[in-house]
């Protein structure tokens, strides 16, 4: 028996006793106009087309959007988009032209008005969500309406065929919220085989981007893709040396070696950019920067080598102040899309900000800390953060921990590997400085936490003169 729909809908005022009123019949759909702009917009500007693509990961289609003339503009964006087309202003003016409907869509004008709406496309992917979520209430509404005029005209014994049809129905707006992430065991354990395969031929080399120093990469096996790497330490104890000299072996292989460079993207909130370049190139060329300073070198050669082999190296930094984890997870990926990144490192995890509002530091820190390891795996690739550790170690002369990260324990959690720069045992209980002619002290890293291996102690040389870490020889260089 068909289902069909009463001869006599209800009016507005009448309700069976006992039932609220329904709501009005003119009330407007759900909807975010602002949020279809943005999204819009952000396809419209330099980088649309990787927006485009998050779009299709999402399942969003031209209906997801309220007014009809955003429809029609996002068919034109995935029409180019399907011709690998990157889109702007022009490009789409000139789709819609073609098609006869630029005038619908309210001409040159509206298409540029959209673009001067946003001033960065860093939270498309939160309008395409908004977009998203009202359209799904939009299609809630309709068939909801629609299963309350099936119902009253339902007849006798319809009621299973109505019941399976809303359900179907319902099934159908569930499935499009919710993306498809897994995945057969199959693929998983040819992946899993690759790696053995790769692990076996490389006969105990490491797998992972290399730190650069031996007795870590044996511990280790380097850095691997999706794995969040903290490298903690009180201040001024080398935590931007370290890392810098974890760039530089990552994106510059040693002659002898045979792998190719990692490109890797730094982000400085610390310092300037052509201040991590001078440390960078001093460092490479094994130039002491204080007499370079006083106008002394004796190793120009040097220098205008490394800085040759330093241009031509895959390595960025980014040295905006004040940037959100939000805006840093957008601008590694922007770049992501056009150099595969091998590294993320970050300098340094307190000086980030959450795109939120939070009641403490400590949930505000938190959510950086996750949102650090979503763009790790987000990206596929290692990203070290460098953190602050608090007083804790100083003040009882030990072993920095896990528990002295700085602000948060969440850290602990969400890291993969963690790794604590500390003075060796023998002089953590002493107070006087090292001698000014000392040239390398030695230190030690701990791996606190390795999710896949072993944890250690490995021991580092710290060349002050150069601001350098290097492999610990028991001499000083």
């Amino acid at each position: 028996m068909s289902i069909t729909a009463s001869t006599r809908p209800r009016t507005r005022t009448e309700s069976a006793p006992g039932e609220r009123h329904a709501a009005p019949e003119s009330r407007v759909a759900p909807h975010n106009i602002d949020a279809e702009q943005g999204l819009l917009a952000s396809c419209l500007l330099e980088n649309g087309g990787d927006i485009l693509n998050e779009c299709l990961a999402a399942k969003l289609r031209s209906e997801y959007f309220h007014r009809p003339a955003h429809q029609i503009i996002f068919e034109a964006l995935m029409a180019l988009n399907e011709k690998s087309v990157p889109p702007d202003e022009i490009l789409v003016c000139n789709k819609l032209k073609d098609l006869g409907q630029l005038d619908i869509v309210g001409g040159h004008a509206y298409i540029y008005e959209l673009t001067s709406r946003i001033q960065t496309t860093v939270h498309a992917k939160h309008w395409m969500q908004i977009v998203r979520e009202k359209f799904f209430l939009r299609q809630l509404i309709r068939t909801s309406q629609w299963t309350v005029e099936q119902a009253h005209g339902v007849g006798q014994g319809s009621v299973p065929e109505l019941l399976n049809h809303v359900e179907s129905e319902f099934f159908k707006i569930q499935q499009d919220t919710i993306s498809e992430s897994a995945e057969p065991i199959s693929k998983s354990v040819d992946l899993a085989s690759a790696m053995v395969s790769k692990m076996l031929d490389r006969k105990g080399e490491i797998s992972g981007v290399p730190s650069g120093f031996t007795d870590l990469d044996r511990l280790t096996f380097g850095f691997h893709p999706s794995e969040m790497i903290v490298v903690a330490a009180r201040p001024s104890m080398g935590k931007t040396s370290i890392a810098l000299n974890m760039a530089e072996h990552a994106s510059i292989p040693l002659p002898r070696e045979t792998r190719v460079p990692a490109p890797t993207l730094v982000f400085s909130l610390e310092m300037a950019a052509e201040q991590l370049a001078m440390r960078l190139l001093c460092s490479h060329a094994r130039v002491d920067m204080h007499k370079l300073k006083d106008g002394f070198c004796d190793r120009q050669r040097e220098l205008i080598d490394s800085a040759k082999l330093l241009k031509q190296a895959p390595l960025w930094i980014d040295a905006s102040a004040n940037l959100n984890i939000l805006e840093m997870r957008a601008k590694a990926r922007r770049l992501h899309t056009r150099h595969k990144l091998g590294l993320v490192i970050i300098d340094y995890m307190q000086l980030v900000t959450s795109a939120g509002n939070y009641n403490s530091r400590e949930q505000e820190v938190a959510e950086v800390s996750r949102g650090i390891k979503a763009m790790a795996k987000e990206l596929n690739v290692p990203v070290i953060v460098l953190c602050q550790l608090n007083r804790e170690s100083e003040k009882e002369k030990r072993a920095p921990r896990l528990s002295d990260l700085r602000e948060s324990g969440s850290i602990e959690q969400d890291a993969d590997v963690v790794l604590l720069l500390s003075k060796p045992k023998e002089s953590r209980g002493r107070d006087e400085q090292e001698p000014e002619d000392q040239i390398a002290i030695k230190l030690e890293l701990i791996i606190a936490k390795n999710r896949n291996g072993p944890i250690g102690d490995v021991a580092l040389t710290f060349n002050k003169r150069l601001t350098r870490f290097e492999n610990f020889t028991g001499q000083a260089s």
